[in-house]
Order: structure tokens, then C-alpha cells, then sequence
């Protein structure tokens, strides 16, 4: 089975997509903070706000599959659960090394965007072909 090249589209898409989860996980982040909440809670429940404002705009939108499966959520939350522990042992490697919150954030944030890209097109929205 050939791999598909990432189209120009998708990856725009993607990102413009993504940056809007981002922006989810970014404020439900500073406010879960401000609220009392652990750093690790509130990056792993900000991280959950994201990926479902994720999975809607990338499923609809960037990759353009408008019918809804059990299979494909199934394998969207292994692909978030393996990413979102990706995503906080992350930003806590880098909390450690730089007490920046902001700067563990966005490292993780990078890192996860990355691999949730690929995830989702080859394996959690895969069209049929034929």
C-alpha cells in the first residue's frame, strides 16, 4: 500500500485547525492554573478540551471525512492518549529544565502537533480507496 504525500491543503488545514485546539488548550490551561489546579491536571484536562475541538475540525474539515465510524474514535483516542502522555512528560522535561510554563507549553505543544498530524491521516482518517 502506497503512503499518500501530504497535500499542501491539509497541512494548512491542519495547522489552522490545530491552531484553534491549541488556543482551547492554551486558555482552559491558564484558567485550570489560575483555579488551583496541579500543573500536571490542568495540562493533561486542557490537553482533552483541545484534542475534542481538534477532532471535529480536523475530521470535518482538513481531512474532509464526513462520515462518523466507531473505529475511527476508537483510534483517535489511542492516537490522543499516547499523545497526551507524550505531550506532559514533555512539558514537564522542560519544566525541569526551564521553570518556564510557557516555554513547556509550546515544546510540547510542537511535539504533539507533529505527531497528531500524521497520526490522524494515516491512521485515524484513512479513506477507503476504490
Amino acid at each position: 500500500m502506497a503512503v499518500d504525500k501530504i497535500r499542501k491543503k491539509e497541512l494548512v488545514r491542519f495547522l489552522f485547525g490545530g491552531g484553534s485546539a491549541v488556543a482551547v488548550d492554551f486558555i482552559a490551561y491558564q484558567i485550570l492554573q489560575i483555579l488551583g489546579l496541579h500543573l500536571d491536571a490542568a495540562k493533561a484536562v486542557s490537553f482533552i478540551c483541545g484534542s475534542l475541538v481538534g477532532f471535529l475540525i480536523n475530521k470535518l474539515w482538513t481531512f474532509e471525512c464526513k462520515k462518523f465510524s466507531k473505529g475511527e474514535i476508537v483510534r483517535y483516542v489511542v492516537l490522543y492518549s499516547c499523545t497526551a502522555m507524550v505531550n506532559s512528560i514533555t512539558n514537564k522535561l522542560v519544566l525541569a529544565a526551564f521553570p518556564i510554563t510557557i516555554a513547556g507549553f509550546f515544546c510540547a505543544t510542537g511535539i504533539s502537533t507533529i505527531l497528531n498530524f500524521l497520526g490522524q491521516k494515516y491512521f485515524v482518517f484513512v479513506k477507503k480507496r476504490g
